[in-house]
Parts: structure tokens; C-alpha cells; sequence
């Protein structure tokens, strides 16, 4: 329960935003919804006057088609052939009363008679505003789909009934194909309809977007809430309900986070006589935690194969995301422009940086911060996977650690300017997926990794040597993909290397651990081959090799050092430090362990170390020779 009781008080700590619409990426609407109110997406929009007369109606774009409506218990939970009607916009088929005269088929019970009924009692009640009652005025002529025929909205055949779907034969009534039928899916009478009053005389809000509307449906339909029940949430007697919300990640989803249905067969398993003695919910818990996991999903929410991942405070609600890359990090120049990459004085930095956020959050560490994983295996039930809540003072810590130790250079990121930027610090979760599975790795196993990764980063616990495993035989295999790719796999694949072992970036020339060697040697002769090929782009011979080198290093080493042989002639004496080098770094590795034993992933973090000093050596070179001239 204690995540839905820091989604509810979420909820409370932003009463201020309830009904406020935003904007994410791709100028997506979204809002936190008020309790009793639910998102739709509308097809026909229908102008009412304030004396409840028809005025107009417009077919919905599709980017505007999102839209709030008030919704009761029963209407936010329908499924099928049931009649639940939602209390102000609905379908066509509820909402028209004339539907039957057109051709409109039901069941048992007219669906409009429900709906009108339903709507009578809020138009009626103390809490209607003068939109409710306009809007209650009209349809209570049954003359809907009278009027939008008038207006060309919905088409009739020549039996003067509705449409079911676009034919050809159609034309010749009608003309080119009318705009409704590229916005429904199905019938016309599944068109959504919303209600909207117009006023020649002053400028109106919206009826789904004005509060006013909200606060009238809320304080109606709170008269109309069954019988109180302790509430395991809050632990007060309020208006309890067996009935909670769907659509959590999107407007379609239909998978619900709790349910209890199963009323036959293996009923609760045969554990309780009704799903109310398991646990009771209040509505009004249940509704504003909902709202509150919708709006935090929509706001910064990552969602990859329909699996969320959602990180949160109850009252700052944007923290520093742990799946991110420290270079995402909104961080100081100083944290970020590290030169010396070595491991104590980066720990130091990162700690510095972190600090920063623990100033601009609220001083409350005590308050809450929560990570919640979600994914659905069916259509219909959705489940917590992995949930956290922890202050947020252990939280920044647990960032600090993570991004102080699973760290090395970096250099795939890019700017504003599309210029590739170098970064020292921790990979982003989804970018070890590509280093572990490739970049044509399905969103199923990006999340799995994703998930996986959590507990590494939020409760220090190892990285999953598969993980690590797999990234280490794709590092090890360059000619399989292109350089840049390479790279990237390369530097992630040391960052979860070092995790475990501690090593700097810069070349420690102490460790004489026998893969760090061996590795240390292909860098060299990797270096030592570029420079004779010069501007050739073909990979060198340590390269193409790097594969059979990390399975038997002895003999694959005598291959390599074979191919050198015309390189180092064609350098002449610029190849003697290379050679000298080359002669001292396997000078120490012990006659007994220069074999063909496979070598561990520290032979990865001894080649980057040894490349990167080689190339910073020609660089200061370069930058002297500069200097002189």
C-alpha cells in the first residue's frame, strides 16, 4: 500500500496543478486529472448556445482530439455490451437521443434514456453550473443526429439510416468521402461526441477545460458514493469502491494495477468470501493515486515496450534520473569538463555536483522518493515489478556512488551542435543494453536489461555477469561493426568492467595483472600500425585480430607482431619507442602465464588506457612542434 499512500499524497502536494494542461515532447497535452474525471479521445465537437439551442458542429482533428470528461465508477470500467454512460460526452450512441429513429440498434435497455436520466440528475442538483444545464436542455429535444446530418457531420443511406461504413456506392449520394469516416475506426454511432457552449457576446472557456465544470461533476458525484469502509491506505472510514481505473499509461490501455473480479471458478483462491476482505481502497484514495501515476507517467515517466519506469518525490517531483548517463545530468561545468579521469578525484567531483541538487530540493530529507517499475503480462492486469521508497539524502548518495564508480571516458554523446562531445562518468542504462545486445536489440530485452540494472544502481548490489559478459564479446569483436559503434561498445563495456575493478583511464603502468598486459600490447601495436597506414581507413591487423587475441593470446600474439614487421620498416626509427615499448610491457608478464588462457575483460581496460596514453602523447607532441614553430 505504501506506494499507493505516496502516489495520494503526491496528489495532495499539487492540488494546485489538477485541471492545468502541459506540454511534453511532440507538444503531447496532459494534465492531472480531477477526481471522477477521465481522458477520451473525441471525434465530433458539438457548439450549444446558452439557451440550449444547437449551433454547430466540427469533425476533431486528430491533435486535438484528447479531451477531459467526467466519468462515474460503473462508466470508467465498461466493457462490452454493458450500458454505463458516461455523465457529460459519450458516444453517439448514448447520447443521441433520435439513434433508434436512425437506424440505431440495442440490446435490452436504450442507452440514451440511461445517459439522460443520469445527466437530469447533475443538471438538477445544487452543484450544476449553467453549461450542465444547456447542454441537458438540448439533448433533451433528441434531435442530435438530426442536426448533425443538417450540418454534413454524419451521413445517411437512402433508407435515411446511419451509415455503417464508407462504400463507393456512397459517392454518388454524397460525394468524396466525408472526414468522419477517416477519424472513427469503426460505425459512425462509435463516434465520440463532446459538448462545448458558444456565446456570441463573451469569449468562453472550454467546457473540458473549465475548472468550474470540473468542481461541479466532483461535488455531485460525491453525494452519490456507496457506503464507508476503512480505508488500508489512509486508515480513515471513507467511501469506499471495488472499481479503479484503467488507462494508466496511455488512453488505451485497458490493464488495471488492481482487480478483483474473479467471481467464479477459483474464487480469491478460495481466501475470502468477498475482494473486500482482502483489502479495501476509498474512492477518493483510489482516484487521486491514479491521477497522480497517470500525470507522473505523462510528465517523466519512460515508458520502453509498454514497461514504465517512473522516479519521483512527493514534493520535488524532478530528481536526477539514476537509468540516465552522467553527462545528462544537469551538472556544473566543473563536474562535467574532468581532465584527469582518475578514480578518487572523480568521486570527489561527482559527490560535488550531486551536491548541487541537494540545494535546489526541498530541505524535507526526509520526505520521499520513490522508483516504481510497471509492465502488464495480458491486456487486462498490469503489476508492480520492482518498487523503492527512500529519502532522498540516501538516494542523492546512492547516485554518487553509481556515478563515481561504474565510470570510464566516453565519447558518443553529441551537442546542440551535432559535435561529438567527450564525458567521463557512468553509461546510461539503455545505452549498456546497446552495448550488451547491439543497437538492433527488440524493446523487450532493452527493458529487461533496464530493470535488471535498478538494483545495481539503487542498492549497489554487482552487475549481472551475463551483462557484462555479453558486452565484453561484442567489445572484443570490432570487425563486426562500424568504428563509431565499436567505440561506444568499447567504453561502456570498461565502464562495467571497472565497476568491479577500480582502475583509472589514465595508464597505470604498476598493475601487472597478465590481461591488463596483454591488453596494453594490442593497444601498442594497434597504435603502432595506425601511424604507418596513416590516412588508410582500413583496420589494422591488432584490430581484426582482437577477437581470436582475447581467446589465445599467445599464438594470436606471434600473428600480430608477424604483420608488424613491414609497419615498423616502413617507419624506420619513428617505430623504435613503439618497439622498445612493446618489448618492456611483455618483459613483464611471467613466462608461465604468456599461454593461451583466455583473457579476462581486463584486457579491455589495459588496451583503452595504453591507446588513449599513446594518442595524448602525440597530441602533446603535435601541440610542441606547434609551440617551436
Amino acid at each position: 500500500m505504501s506506494w499507493l499512500l505516496n502516489l495520494y499524497e503526491t496528489y495532495e502536494a499539487n492540488l494546485d496543478r489538477v485541471g492545468e494542461i502541459e506540454k511534453r515532447y511532440n507538444d503531447r497535452e496532459y494534465t492531472l486529472l480531477p477526481v471522477s474525471h477521465t481522458t477520451q479521445n473525441a471525434h465530433i465537437v458539438v457548439d450549444i448556445t446558452e439557451d440550449g439551442e444547437f449551433h454547430s458542429a466540427a469533425v476533431v482533428d486528430k491533435t486535438d482530439a484528447s479531451t477531459l470528461i467526467p466519468c462515474t465508477e460503473d462508466s470508467a470500467s465498461r466493457a462490452g455490451s454493458k450500458v454505463a454512460p458516461y455523465p457529460l460526452h459519450d458516444k453517439l450512441s448514448y447520447v443521441a437521443g433520435d439513434f433508434v429513429a436512425y437506424g440505431g440498434k440495442v440490446k435490452k435497455e436504450v442507452p440514451f434514456e440511461v445517459f439522460i436520466k443520469q445527466l437530469e440528475q447533475w443538471a438538477n442538483s445544487p452543484y450544476a453550473t449553467a453549461k450542465v444545464k444547456s447542454i441537458y436542455s438540448y439533448l433533451s429535444k433528441r434531435q442530435l443526429i438530426q442536426d448533425l446530418v443538417k450540418e454534413r457531420i454524419v451521413f445517411l443511406d437512402a433508407a435515411g439510416q446511419l451509415i455503417d461504413k464508407w462504400d463507393k456506392k456512397y459517392e454518388a449520394l454524397h460525394g468524396d468521402k466525408p472526414p468522419i469516416f477517416s477519424v472513427v475506426a469503426g460505425e459512425q454511432e462509435s463516434a465520440f461526441i463532446r459538448f462545448n457552449i458558444y456565446s456570441p457576446h463573451k469569449v468562453l472557456d472550454k467546457v473540458w477545460k473549465d475548472p468550474e465544470m470540473y468542481n461541479s461533476f466532483v461535488q455531485h458525484y460525491a453525494h452519490l458514493l456507496g457506503e464507508e469502509d476503512y480505508c488500508y491506505v489512509t486508515g480513515r472510514m471513507l467511501p469506499s469502491t471495488d472499481k479503479h481505473a484503467n488507462k494508466i499509461r496511455n488512453a488505451a490501455d485497458k490493464a488495471k494495477l488492481i482487480s478483483a473480479n474473479d467471481t467464479s471458478g477459483f474464487t480469491f483462491r478460495g481466501r475470502f468470501i468477498q475482494s473486500g476482505d482482502a483489502a479495501s481502497i476509498s474512492y477518493e484514495v483510489s482516484q487521486k493515486a491514479h491521477n497522480a501515476l497517470k500525470w507522473l507517467i505523462n510528465r517523466q515517466g519512460k515508458v520502453i515496450d509498454q514497461r514504465v519506469f517512473l522516479f519521483w518525490g512527493n514534493t520535488d517531483l524532478k530528481l536526477p534520473d539514476p537509468m540516465e548517463d552522467f553527462y545528462s545530468l544537469d551538472l556544473e561545468p566543473a563536474a562535467t569538463e574532468q581532465k584527469s579521469y582518475t578514480h578518487q578525484d572523480f568521486a570527489a567531483q561527482v559527490a560535488k555536483a550531486i551536491e548541487g541538487y541537494r540545494n535546489t530540493l526541498s530541505s524535507e530529507y526526509k520526505s520521499a522518493v520513490n522508483i516504481l517499475v510497471l509492465d502488464s503480462a495480458t491486456t487486462g492486469r498490469m503489476a508492480v515489478l520492482y518498487y523503492r521508497n527512500m529519502d532522498k539524502k540516501m538516494y542523492l548518495d546512492k547516485l554518487v556512488d553509481w556515478h563515481s564508480t561504474c565510470v570510464w571516458l566516453h565519447r558518443y554523446r553529441k551537442d546542440e551542435q551535432e559535435e561529438r562531445v567527450e564525458f567521463y562518468g557512468a553509461p546510461a542504462t539503455k545505452d549498456i543494453a546497446f552495448a550488451a545486445y547491439g543497437p538492433k536489440a527488440n524493446d523487450k530485452i532493452v527493458k529487461g536489461l533496464m530493470e535488471r540494472m535498478l538494483p545495481c544502481i539503487m542498492d549497489g548490489k554487482p552487475i549481472p555477469q551475463d551483462i557484462v559478459r555479453s558486452a565484453i564479446h561484442r567489445a572484443s569483436n570490432p570487425v563486426s561493426m562500424e568504428k563509431w559503434e565499436w567505440e561506444k561498445t568499447l567504453s561502456i563495456t570498461c565502464a562495467l568492467i571497472n565497476k568491479k575493478e577500480g582502475y583509472n583511464v589514465a595508464l597505470d603502468t604498476e598493475i601487472n595483472d597478465r590481461s591488463y598486459l596483454f591488453g596494453r600490447l594490442l593497444a601498442i601495436a594497434d597504435v603502432l600500425e595506425r601511424r604507418a597506414l596513416e590516412d588508410e581507413k582500413r583496420s589494422t591487423n591488432a584490430i581484426r585480430y582482437m577477437n581470436s587475441f582475447s581467446r589465445h593470446p599467445e599464438r594470436t600474439w606471434g600473428t600480430i607482431q608477424a604483420c608488424l614487421q613491414p609497419h615498423q620498416a616502413r617507419l624506420g626509427t619513428r617505430s623504435t619507442y613503439y618497439s622498445s615499448l612493446i618489448d618492456e610491457v611483455a618483459s613483464r608478464i611471467p613466462i608461465d602465464q604468456f599461454n593461451n588462457k583466455p583473457l579476462t575483460g581486463k584486457y579491455l581496460l589495459g588496451f583503452y588506457s595504453q591507446r588513449h596514453e599513446l594518442y595524448q602523447k602525440k597530441d602533446k607532441t603535435t601541440d610542441t612542434s606547434q609551440t617551436s614553430n
